[in-house]
């Protein structure tokens, strides 16, 4: 082992400090390579390496890209990290040269480098998906304009709705889960290179902003004491958002849920994606849908950890602070799979316009009703009461007659997936601002 001392170190010792933590370094190797690019440039930089030695150091790191990529680089439990991984490759093939990389760094703000990076990569990836959701949204009202269906308050018939605007609900609040996503990347993207253990690095003038530049982050942090207190503090924020697109996901997940079962019978969701059972032939279940909905719950412990194991911790490095790497990868990987799933769903599924007017029964006018009468002058609270003694009297919705009646944006029969696609578009425009390759 790269780090150890001159004792020997229990079996047992490494398999409890290491973890889980090798397979998630696995997945951070090519973020790692990108942070040690630059770290090699910056010895260059200090005159700690000559020109021919980065060159050689570059190629390796190349190679170690490669084999990354074709799936023939991995971490063990007994490298314990990617960071041993990459310097050992490098002393083995380099020699004396490969020993200087890690000069004026440590695991510290190694790790961070990667980490950060993996995640302003993955929530551009999680952005990305969201806005394909909520576009795959726009296309099911527009496929499904006129479909009249119930509003539910407390799990009870209550007005009129649409499947377009049961749709274009969930599409505007992507929209807005967006803008959280994009808070999020802008907090991620800064710079922890340079701090080393958390306190600097003495004798050698360190370009942390040159570093942050080539690294592609917005900035870095200042003083460097900033670092290990920011550590779970920035994954939190980041998970934050994750948890928000999650909770839209939930209702809707949970929603298609309820709209498949035989007893409403409103929606039909694509076969291949649901599954039977083991014992009753009939059964179609919405597995995906329903695992959907209990990812939000998933993403709620992963943030719970992270707002909870840094606190009452004194400021520096702790090693309780290793777990907070494990949560945020999990929750943006499992983010990207409920994200791709709910797009297949909603790509898939099929509104039945018959069972929905089946569900659409008079008393869901009865509000049209009460207002009737205040158009004619009697006010509201008698209106109302007039309406809800005759309820008997009133008769079961004709569709074009109840669009009719609405005359606002954003009503049932005056939705606009147009000024959707609009908001989605703005609100998902830091997507298409990627930041700049890495020049080193």
């Amino acid at each position: 082992m790269l780090w150890k001392k001159d004792a020997e170190v229990a079996e047992w010792v490494t398999r409890f400090t290491v973890g889980e933590d090798y397979r998630w370094d696995t997945l951070l190797l090519p973020y790692d390579l990108e942070g040690t690019r630059v770290q090699a440039w910056t010895l260059h930089e200090l005159a700690l390496l000559s020109e021919s030695e980065l060159k050689r150091i570059y190629r390796t790191l190349d190679e170690l890209e490669v084999e990354w990529k074709e799936g023939q680089l991995t971490v063990r439990p007994e490298d314990e990290d990617c960071h041993t991984v990459i310097e050992l490759r490098l002393v083995a093939e380099l020699g004396e040269v490969g020993k200087r990389i890690h000069t004026g760094r440590s695991r510290n703000d190694q790790v961070l480098v990667a980490l950060r990076l993996f995640m302003m990569d993955h929530l551009l990836r999680v952005g990305d998906l969201t806005r394909q959701a909520a576009l795959e949204l726009c296309r099911l009202a527009e496929r499904s304009p006129s479909i009249l269906m119930p509003g539910y308050t407390h799990f009870q018939r209550a007005m009129p709705s649409t499947a377009a605007l049961w749709a274009l609900g969930f599409a505007e609040l992507m929209a807005s889960d967006l803008v959280t996503l994009a808070a999020a990347h802008e907090q991620t993207s800064i710079s922890p290179l340079g701090s080393a253990a958390g306190y600097g690095v003495p004798l050698l003038s360190i370009p942390r902003e040159e570093q942050a530049r080539r690294l592609g982050f917005r900035t870095h942090q200042l003083h460097v004491t900033a670092v290990q207190l920011s550590r779970g503090k920035l994954e939190l924020q980041a998970v934050h958002a994750l948890v928000q697109v999650a909770a839209t996901a939930n209702r809707l997940a949970s929603d298609l849920v309820l709209f498949n079962s035989s007893e409403f019978g409103f929606v039909t969701l694509p076969e291949e994606l649901c599954t039977g059972s083991s014992i009753m032939p009939q059964k179609r279940n919405p597995d995906v849908a329903e695992l959907i909905r209990a990812g939000y719950h998933r993403l709620l412990a992963e943030m719970n950890l992270l707002a909870t194991l840094p606190a009452n911790l004194p400021s520096g490095y702790h090693r309780d602070l290793q777990l907070t790497k494990e949560a945020a990868m999990r929750s943006l990987l499992l983010t990207a799979d409920l994200l791709t799933a709910l797009r297949q769903i909603v790509h898939g599924v099929q509104f039945d316009g018959s069972r929905a007017a089946l569900a659409t029964t008079p008393e869901i006018l009865a509000t049209s009703r009460a207002l009737e009468k205040v158009r004619a002058g009697a006010p509201f609270r008698d209106a109302y009461r007039a309406a809800a003694g005759e309820l008997h009297t009133l008769e079961t919705p004709e569709p074009d007659a109840v669009l009719q009646s609405y005359s606002v944006d954003g009503y049932p029969g005056r939705e606009r997936p147009d000024l959707v696609r609009r908001l989605i578009k703005e609100q998902s425009q830091w997507l298409d601002e990627l930041p700049a390759a890495p020049v080193a």
